[in-house]
């Protein structure tokens, strides 16, 4: 069962790409309000998104308009004008970037005899390629049968036709619409039902690295910023980075030593865009999840673009949406990204913008390609990971061999030095929630403060 609207995959059933037309239909700024965003931007972005699921884009255009009309969201006059435009470029399909109703989109193809998709439409398309683990196929189906139940009142010409059957093909008078509705409705159950098996096998994950003292550090930012390539250099490994939108959907994690040693788990997540549809904010929650719960969540910002600004507004919208802004602001690190691609004027003025923040506010420059910054970063990461922590010095026994490799276990240890009677003396770093079980289990640590005084810590 498929809505007649169906999915669209950037190919003809001959295999060459379809001819697409991407419009920009953008509501004109009124009463000296700012508009957020560029519309030379909004359409490059939408133009991008089309070629991402290898749409021959052969026209684009953006479009001010007033209001948005009940029928056809465009007025007539506008209607017609890119109706010729279609039949000059021989269009197979019309990308609209906005979100139409499903009488809007019916009309709009009947105007133009052409395919029509809007905004919403086109990310799941792309969300629907790019995944590759179940759960990541699970959640954009999950997301699909959800915009596609809002619009099988346009799927079908005979839903008025009344259907009897038998007891699997829906009850004597059950219409098709319903009978349809009450399929997806089953299969959205399924899928839930999949993906709390999974949420249960992440709780179960995150519990594991509980136990194991891995602290995890997610990487958020608008899609194509950078967060692949920035992962790729910092963990050796081979994410599809490329400079295309949503090149990652399926989160990976990987371990990467800090300067001194410590450990942590470095989350690369999918990418957020203006307008994110709500049906996937909601299939990816179980994913997204990671990044709520992360130690540290670096925001990557590609500062080389010109719309940097507005980007940034709508990943903190969505991080708000996650719960995450308000009650993490302390360990959400900003990285400027791509300063590769800036002229020297341009980097001079960012690194002084960057200096006139507070400490605590203030952003990492860096270059995920050159490698540029990278240290600083990881050493950033690595003071706000320590904000927190208790740090504790003992000595060791040369013979607690089961004790050492405890602490190397438990904790992060920064320091490790030979006594000359024998055995060793320690410095290591531990959560507070941590802290009462190294003491009790070496009650001879003392707590090392920041001072360098010592305090000892009593046994529980």
């Amino acid at each position: 069962m498929r809505a007649e609207s169906e999915a669209t995959n950037g190919e003809t059933p001959n295999g060459v790409s379809a001819r697409a037309l991407v419009i920009g239909p953008y509501l004109a700024a009124r009463g000296g309000a700012v508009r957020a965003r560029d519309p030379t931007a909004r359409l490059a972005e939408a133009v991008g998104l089309a070629q991402a699921i290898d749409l021959d884009v052969v026209g684009q255009s953006a479009i001010a308009i007033n209001d948005v009309r009940p029928a056809t969201y465009l007025g007539k006059g506008k209607v017609e004008e890119i109706a010729e435009i279609v039949k000059a470029k021989d269009a197979a399909l019309v990308s609209m970037d906005c979100q139409l109703s499903p009488v809007q989109q019916r009309n709009l193809e009947k105007a133009w005899n052409a395919k029509v998709i809007d905004r919403t439409g086109l990310i799941l398309e792309i969300f629907g390629q790019r995944a590759r683990t179940k759960e990541g196929a699970l959640q954009v189906e999950l997301a699909h049968l959800a915009y596609q139940k809002s619009r099988l009142v346009r799927s079908w010409t005979h839903l008025e036709r009344q259907r009897g059957g038998f007891g699997f093909l829906g009850g004597p008078g059950e219409t098709q619409i319903e009978t349809d509705r009450r399929l997806i409705e089953e299969r959205m159950r399924r899928i839930e039902h999949d993906l709390d098996k999974v949420k249960r096998t992440r709780a179960l994950h995150r519990k594991t690295r509980r136990d194991v003292p891995y602290p995890v550090v997610a990487l958020v930012g608008y899609t194509n910023a950078g967060k692949s390539t920035l992962f790729n250099r910092l963990t050796k490994a081979e994410v599809l980075a490329q400079d295309m939108l949503f090149a990652t959907l399926d989160p990976t994690l990987r371990q990467i030593k800090l300067p001194h040693g410590a450990r942590i788990l470095l989350s690369d997540t999918v990418g957020f865009i203006s307008d994110l549809p709500t049906m996937l904010v909601s299939a990816f929650r179980a994913t997204l999840e990671e990044v709520t719960l992360a130690d540290v969540v670096l925001h990557i910002r590609d500062v080389s673009h010109e719309d940097w600004e507005a980007q940034a507004q709508d990943v903190e919208a969505i991080l708000v949406e996650l719960g995450l802004k308000g009650k993490a602001e302390g360990r959400i690190l900003e990285v400027w990204n791509k300063i590769d691609a800036l002229d020297l004027e341009r980097l001079s003025a960012l690194r002084l913008a960057a200096r006139g923040l507070e400490p605590q506010r203030r952003p990492t420059l860096v270059s995920a390609l050159t490698g540029q910054g990278l240290d600083e970063l990881l050493a950033r990461i690595e003071s706000t990971l320590a904000a927190g922590r208790v740090r504790f010095e003992l000595d060791l026994d040369a013979a607690d061999g089961a004790g050492l490799a405890w602490l190397h276990a438990h904790t992060e240890v920064l320091e490790r030095e030979a006594l000359p009677q024998g055995g060793v003396h320690l410095v290591v770093r531990v959560d507070p929630e941590r802290s009462d079980g190294l003491a009790r289990r070496f009650p001879q640590a003392e707590v090392l403060r920041e001072t360098g005084a010592r305090h000892r810590q009593a046994a529980s």
